[in-house]
């Protein structure tokens, strides 16, 4: 099984019951250049936000899809509005956390960050830009 759906329970720290969609802010990138941020504090951690669906719904729906698509990819959904993935890299598998907000408009916040080491050469900014595309592809089928 690739993923686990927890409706309406919160796993995250942070996350208030009943917060706006719009509250939620993703942890700041650490000092290291292995993580991308779209809510970077650091200009060359910031990525932009993925675009999906009009709504928290369908934007979820299209992630998820997206997700189970890939190869070694776990995610689970703790809240409707919060996706929360693992990537294992192919030769070394070593783990990459992925953390979705989505906003009430669909727009997802997105932070993808190596759980080791200091450098990613670019990794978690290639996922996320590669997510960027399947989803605009998915969008104009």
């Amino acid at each position: 099984m690739k993923h686990r759906m927890f409706s309406h329970v919160v796993l995250i720290s942070g996350l208030l019951a009943g917060a706006s969609v719009h509250a939620l802010e993703l942890p700041d990138c650490p000092q290291t250049p292995n993580c991308v941020s779209s809510q970077a504090s650091d200009e060359t951690r910031r990525v932009a936000p993925l675009v999906a669906g009009g709504n928290v719904a369908e934007s979820a729906q299209m992630l998820t899809t997206l997700l189970d698509s890939l190869p070694r990819v776990e995610w689970s959904a703790p809240a409707d509005n919060v996706i929360q993935a693992t990537f294992k890299t192919l030769i070394l598998r070593f783990t990459d956390d992925v953390l979705f907000h989505i906003d009430n408009d669909g727009m997802i916040q997105v932070r993808s960050a190596s759980r080791i080491g200091y450098s990613d050469l670019g990794a978690n900014r290639s996922r996320v830009e590669m997510l960027r595309e399947k989803l605009a592809a998915s969008r104009n089928l």
